[in-house]
């Protein structure tokens, strides 16, 4: 049974963070990992996390299981608390919780409301209707649709990225099985890549950025380590794909009213969170929040533009399922943000949050950093991301705060951010083209080119250790 208790304790280790500050009260740990209270917890968040791996065979959606396993350790969290006299270090430790949830969570939302304007305004499909027209070759598909992800991904989300690019490549070549496959493998590793390099491209970059471990210019070190971590693999993979061209596609989309002033509008949105967190020492949260109210103050005059105006609406391509010839709302598009996401990372936040107040923080950091040492803990983050959502361990990490510089704290973010790439459940990204290419691109498919985007994660890391002058 010790065993057992052990190698759960050890799983958790390594995903399950403390929180000890709240409401500028510092709350004494306590060591309940060998409780019933903590082990039925553990197994609580185990069985949880289970049914989150197994969502694309389950269709069940990954927030639901999170956030019911949340409410359930909370409870045990407060039992274990009230049970050794302290009624009030659970309330403070929660509410640390989501006050970090809430920050991220309209951060986040502000961005994804961007997002899916500018994919209700067609400047996503007028870019793939542009590439597929051109009558390129396979290979300069192959090269193309990475590279724009790459360089996307950094400001839109890796999941849209790599929509819109996989939608390029069905266009191009359904029917050719091999290109299909390795043009989605491709694209996953390259916008996971390109996420790691912003802090507005992954949301584990966010959080970084966020707790001030790295400065917002700190992140553009992490750019060459990026790149070769998608060129590797990509540079492998292009080799086994012919050259011929394929029959161009003729597609006709424009961009609708205002679309190309969203995209400024999305980049000052940006810069002005940059100036609220760097400048006036605001969270990021106020400047991307006013952001969007200036989008909302904008949607309003689209709206009335084409009433009075009568734009065509009709006939457009959409990428959302909203009805053809509706006058632009913008509460639609707020509408349209990934809430099963949103939800997820409240339930995996409240989760590990809970588990860690019951004691894990220790033990993990004994484990990882203690034991291994900061650079063999923080590749080892890398490989746990392809396995589990890189929230719950760049999370943990970041309360586990481990004494670390500069360069270690990019490392994490890198491994954290490109690990996911190993495996096709391993990112968003992944997840979201083995439904797109249903029956093309598969975990397996994926899993055979692995030891190719090994090999970039291998000199992504050699690249960051000799551009830094680490030593390992």
């Amino acid at each position: 049974m010790k065993r057992i208790i052990l190698l759960l304790s050890t799983l958790a280790a390594l995903l399950l963070p403390s929180a000890v500050f709240a409401s500028g009260d510092i709350v004494n740990p306590v060591d309940f990992t060998t409780t019933w209270l903590g082990i039925s917890a553990l197994i609580i968040f185990v069985f949880a996390y289970a049914l989150v791996i197994g969502e694309e065979s389950l269709h069940l959606r990954k927030s639901k299981p999170v956030m019911v396993a949340a409410g359930l350790i909370w409870i045990l969290v407060a039992i274990a608390f009230n049970g050794n006299g302290d009624t009030t270090s659970a309330h403070k430790l929660v509410q640390h919780n989501i006050l970090e949830y809430a920050e991220l969570l309209l951060f986040l939302l502000a961005a994804m409301t961007y997002v899916n304007t500018m994919e209700e305004r067609n400047v996503f499909s007028a870019l793939r209707a542009f590439l597929v027209s051109k009558g390129l070759s396979l290979r300069a598909i192959f090269w193309l649709t990475g590279l724009l992800a790459f360089f996307i991904s950094p400001i839109a989300d890796n999941l849209t990225t790599a929509l819109v690019m996989a939608a390029v490549v069905m266009a191009v070549a359904k029917d050719n099985v091999k290109f299909v496959t390795l043009g989605c493998i491709n694209i996953v590793i390259a916008a996971n890549a390109g996420g790691a390099f912003s802090p507005f491209g992954d949301i584990t970059t966010l959080m970084v950025w966020q707790k001030g471990m790295v400065s917002f210019q700190g992140f553009f070190v992490l750019f060459v380590p990026s790149l070769v971590n998608w060129l590797v693999p990509a540079a492998i993979m292009v080799m086994f794909l012919p050259n011929s061209v394929p029959p161009k596609v003729s597609e006709d989309v424009y961009v609708k009213q205002g679309g190309y002033i969203i995209i400024a509008m999305f980049l000052a949105t940006i810069a002005l969170a940059v100036s609220f967190h760097s400048v006036l020492h605001l969270p990021s949260m106020l400047g991307m929040m006013t952001g969007l109210g200036v989008l909302k103050f904008y949607g309003y005059w689209l709206k009335k533009s084409a009433i009075n105006f009568e734009e065509p609406f009709s006939g457009n391509t959409q990428l959302d399922s909203s009805p053809q010839g509706a006058p632009f709302d913008i509460f639609h598009q707020l509408q349209r943000s990934e809430w099963d996401t949103l939800m997820f990372f409240y339930g995996v936040i409240l989760c590990v949050g809970g588990l860690g107040a019951l004691g894990y923080l220790n033990l993990t950091s004994h484990l990882m950093y203690d034991q291994l040492g900061a650079s063999w803990a923080n590749i080892l983050v890398g490989f746990l991301s392809a396995i589990v959502d890189n929230i719950p361990v760049m999370f943990a990490v970041l309360s586990m705060a481990p004494d670390m510089d500069v360069n270690q704290w990019l490392l994490v973010t890198l491994t954290a951010g490109v690990g996911g790439s190993l495996l096709s459940i391993g990112s968003a990204a992944g997840v979201a083209l083995m439904g797109q290419a249903r029956g093309i691109y598969t975990f397996f498919s994926h899993l055979k080119w692995t030891w190719a985007i090994f090999l970039g994660y291998a000199a992504s890391i050699g690249t960051h250790y000799w551009i830094s002058g680490m030593a390992f």
